[in-house]
Parts: C-alpha cells; sequence; structure tokens
C-alpha cells in the first residue's frame, strides 16, 4: 500500500509503507497539470502543448511502492518547467529583462529549445505567443525546480544511508519513430548509464537482459543516454547508481490522440514484473558488494 506524501502541489512522493529495497524512482516529465495562466501564454492547442509529455510514465512504473521503493511523481508539466536539466539552462530571447549572469544561455539544449524553461515542444513547436517576464522563470526555478530537487536528493541519501547503496530509476518516455542509427532498430526500450558513468554495466546489463528474456528490443545509451538527472544523481565508486528507462510510447498510448492503447495494462503489468526481477537483482547485487567490502 503506497501513501502519497505531497511536498509540494507541483510534486509529491509515493512512499511504500517500509522502504525495504535500495531503490528510488522518479517520473519527471509525466506532469499532466497545466496551469491555465501558462495555458494563456501558449499558441498552442490542448493537444499540440502536451507533446513534450512521457505520457503515462508514472502509471506504467506505479509498482514501485508495492515493491518497497519511493517513486517521485511530477505533476507539472515538462513544457512548462523541465527539471532534467542544469537549474539555469535558459534561452534570453524568450524573456522580457536580463537573466543572471550565472545562467547557462549556450548550451546545446537551450540552443534546440529545449531549455529549463522550454522554447519548444517536441516537433519543434513553439510554446509561447511572445516573451514573457524573466522574473517568471526564474520563480519557476526557485518555487519548483529546487524544492523537486531537494526532494529527490533526500530520497537518494536516505536510501544510501539506509541500506549502503542505492539505484536510482529515471522514468522516460520516447517517441514511436526513434529509430537507433545506422541499424534502423526501432526499440521498445533504451537503457541510458551516460556510457557507463552513471552506474555499473552490470546492473546495465541485466537490466538490458530481463527486458529482452521478456520479448522487448533493448539497446543501450543510443540515442538516450540520459540527461542531467542520470549524470547528477550516479556516482557508481561511492554505491549511488543512476539508470534512465526510455519506454517506446508506440507501444501503449496513440500519439495521435494520446489516448491509452488497449493493451496498456498488458505491458504494464509486464513493466512490473520486470521491475520486481530487476530490484531482486539489485538486493543481491547490494549484498555482495557488502560481502566483499568485509
Amino acid at each position: 500500500m503506497a501513501e502519497a506524501l505531497s511536498e509540494n502541489s507541483h510534486f509529491e512522493v509515493l512512499e511504500p509503507v517500509s522502504q525495504s529495497v535500495p531503490l528510488v524512482f522518479n517520473s519527471p516529465h509525466s506532469g499532466r497539470r497545466y496551469p491555465q495562466s501558462f495555458l494563456a501564454q501558449s499558441r498552442l492547442d490542448s493537444l499540440g502543448i502536451r507533446r513534450s509529455e512521457d505520457h503515462y510514465v508514472d502509471e506504467l512504473f506505479s509498482v514501485a511502492p508495492a515493491l518497497g521503493a519511493p517513486m517521485l511523481v511530477a505533476h507539472f508539466p515538462r513544457a512548462w518547467l523541465d527539471v532534467n536539466r542544469e537549474p539555469y539552462e535558459l534561452d534570453p530571447r524568450m524573456f522580457e529583462g536580463v537573466l543572471p549572469s550565472y545562467a547557462n544561455i549556450n548550451s546545446i539544449r537551450v540552443a534546440g529549445g529545449l531549455g529549463t524553461v522550454p522554447r519548444v515542444v517536441a516537433e519543434n513547436m513553439e510554446i509561447y505567443r511572445q516573451r514573457f517576464p524573466v522574473e517568471e522563470a526564474l520563480e519557476r526555478v526557485e518555487t519548483v525546480y529546487k524544492p523537486y530537487h531537494a526532494c529527490l536528493r533526500r530520497l537518494v541519501v536516505r536510501t544510501h544511508v539506509t541500506f549502503g547503496f542505492s539505484v536510482l530509476i529515471d522514468c522516460h518516455s520516447m517517441p514511436g519513430n526513434i529509430r537507433v542509427s545506422g541499424t534502423g532498430m526501432r526499440p521498445d526500450f533504451i537503457i541510458g548509464d551516460r556510457y557507463g558513468t552513471s552506474a555499473s554495466g552490470e546492473l546495465s546489463r541485466t537490466a538490458m537482459r530481463l527486458l529482452e528474456d521478456m520479448g522487448f528490443s533493448v539497446v543501450r545509451n543510443k540515442p538516450y543516454a540520459g540527461g542531467f538527472i542520470t549524470e547528477h544523481y550516479g556516482r557508481p565508486a561511492k554505491g549511488l547508481h543512476a539508470l534512465q528507462i526510455e519506454v517506446n510510447r508506440g507501444l501503449y498510448v496513440d500519439e495521435t490522440t494520446l489516448a491509452k492503447r488497449p493493451d496498456f495494462a498488458v505491458l504494464q503489468t509486464a513493466i512490473s514484473a520486470f521491475l520486481q526481477d530487476f530490484s531482486d537483482h539489485v538486493e543481491e547485487y547490494a549484498a555482495d558488494r557488502a560481502l566483499a567490502a568485509e
């Protein structure tokens, strides 16, 4: 039985009755609560503005508390604020007023319109009708971005202190038309570990093997190796591992209407079974490491 703990109206932690495994789950892009003021600022219709969502990913991974792990769930939409970026990756062309000197205005993500406060949604569709006050963007960072990461950090630290080991699972989805360069393969899942820097190779390979054994096509790091969260929270040498899992949206949602496909529950059940097996492996892996350290 999960208990929802509200840290902020913009996000919540779904806690198990008692945390029994060294796992933390995070769903930063599945938020579906669009502020009315934001919708009024946008030139997009009610479907267009949702193109950047990781649709229903929080539901696909909702077994987390039943496994004995907490899950942090964003309610705010990614198009409004993207917490899988540095705190101040901001595009000065979007705002009235001057950004602070510490803002990162030259990142590749800002250039592509996908900064902390995005300029576009997927398919390069412009979000805003016109510039808006820079203070509004900075307020989103201060009142939502920073509390969100403070909450995620507490969960990871608590898990590491309790178990001496932690694995953060960052849960995402990808467009159904994604293909692996050079092969044309359409993966069902992508496991991202920042090319081996955010998690041990054994954990990544195990996640891939478990999914492949279930009949899914799986690749590692291509084209998605993990974003700011995976990179920032993964420190394998210190027993802090972070994996990004991308699910192909074509498996479970109609990308035109954004309605769930009839077999949504089938995929949800499959992901739950995968996570149970992966959780069992993580416990064994952590125990083996503890023994080796003695």
